[in-house]
This record gives structure tokens, sequence and C-alpha cells, in this order.
């Protein structure tokens, strides 16, 4: 079996399940106005994950979708990562204490580093880095803003931190349907010993197919075998991409 976790994912804008074009929130598809409904569809596909983003909250910094998050958490049995508007230790908490598996830092990630260190501490296993990339640079508050600190310097700063995973998005890419960029994620992985789940343009089966000969070509090789996972949005709810057909990929 692949070493590579397929994580599809709900956004969750106003209740309902959407995608954006490269974060756009003016640029929104409304894919489903059950949330729960959207879980349980992708637990019966045979999804061991769940990649949950509480938009209005990661542009708001704090948490706006609430109680659709919690319907998704009560509806399905999935391992969900939740990221979006949690800039706390006392946020964290509340959402691990609720059953999410795994939380998502990205805007505290860059502008409140002790934090991240402090919960990485403090929950072991159960913290996430999201850096989230515009032209190599990091873009934070939702991709609303813009910075010039380059995403590679800022995940190796989390090396070494306790980090489950780093979550890195090309915000180009994301929700273009442009395909992923396997050789950026693989040189990232390259250069960090924590694990890697890739983000931003899956827009096939040749996507998974080309991210897990990389993810699988083993521990220390030129590849970068240190990519662990890749989120999948809009080429799911829109049929571009079989789910069964990809789990089954990834499962050969």
């Amino acid at each position: 079996m692949s070493r590579l976790t397929l994580y599809p994912a709900i956004d969750l804008k106003d209740g309902a399940c959407v995608r954006l074009v490269q974060g756009d929130m003016a640029r929104a598809t409304v894919f489903s106005t059950d949330p729960p409904a959207q879980a349980r569809a992708f637990a019966a596909i045979g999804f061991a994950w769940l990649h949950l983003v509480d938009l209005n909250g990661a542009h708001q910094g704090r948490a706006v979708n609430a109680a659709a998050v919690e319907a998704v958490l009560a509806a399905t049995a999935l391992e969900v990562q939740l990221g979006g508007g949690i800039r706390s230790l006392a946020d964290i908490e509340r959402w691990l204490e609720r059953g999410v598996a795994r939380v998502v830092l990205g805007t505290v990630a860059l502008t409140d580093p002790a934090l991240v260190a402090a919960a990485c501490k403090r929950f072991p296993g159960r913290i996430a880095v999201a850096i989230d990339a515009r032209g190599g640079r990091v873009a934070t508050d939702g991709w609303a803003r813009q910075t010039e600190v380059p995403a590679r310097d800022l995940a190796l700063a989390y090396e070494d931190t306790g980090v489950a995973a780093l979550v890195y998005t090309d915000i180009a890419r994301d929700g273009a349907l442009r395909g992923l960029d396997v050789a950026a994620v693989a040189e990232l992985a390259r250069a960090l010993t924590t694990p890697v789940i890739a983000s931003g343009g899956i827009a096939s089966l040749a996507d998974i197919a080309a991210l897990k000969a990389v993810a699988d070509s083993g521990p220390g090789s030129e590849a970068g075998a240190g990519i662990v996972g890749a989120i999948c949005g809009r080429a799911l709810y829109d049929g571009r991409l079989d789910a069964a057909e990809a789990l089954a990929l990834l499962a050969a």
C-alpha cells in the first residue's frame, strides 16, 4: 500500500461546502448545503481522513462555521484535520476535545511561532502547520494578506518542533484544476524532515499517480519521500477525479 493518504476537502463558507478558485471568496462554487451528508459520502467511499476548513474563520480570525464543523464531527467517524481561524491554545484544545484529530495552524505559524511550539508540546502528534504560498511567498489570513516570507524558510523554521505534518498549498493552482506541481512539492519535502501534505491543483488520476511515485520512492531518495498526503477538492466534486479509482491506486 502507498505511503500516501488522500484527504478529501470540505471547505466551509456560510455553512455550505464550497470550492474557491485561488482562495478568492468571491469566486465560490457551492457543491453542497449539507456538510454532514458530504462527510458521510466521503466515508462511504472509503476515505480515512477528512480535511475541513472554516473559510470564514480564516478571514476573520475566529470560528465562524463552528456549528457546521460540529455537525460533521457528529456525523462521521472519519479522522478530521481542521483549520481556519484557530489562533489560541484555548481554540486548539476546544476542537481537540470535540473530536478533531489534528488541528492545522496557518496564520499563527507566521505571526506567533511560540504558540505553535507550545501547542506541539502540549498536544504531541496533533498539530499541523499550513504553509500557503503564492509565487513562493507565504500568504496568511485566508490568503488575503501577502507577505514576502519565503515558504521554504517558514517550513524550515518548524523543523524539530514536533509538528506532525506540514500542509503545503500552491495558491495559484488551488481550485484551478491546473494539475499538481509535483516537482515543487518534492523539492520542499527533500529539504525537510517534517512530513509534507500537498495541496492545490489536483485535477486527475495522473496527478495522484505522479505524487504516489514520489511518495513511495523510499526514505532519503532524491525524489523527496517525505510526502505523506494530498488534499483534493474540486476535482472530486465535479467528477474529474473518481474517488474509488484514486483510493484503489493508492492501495495497489
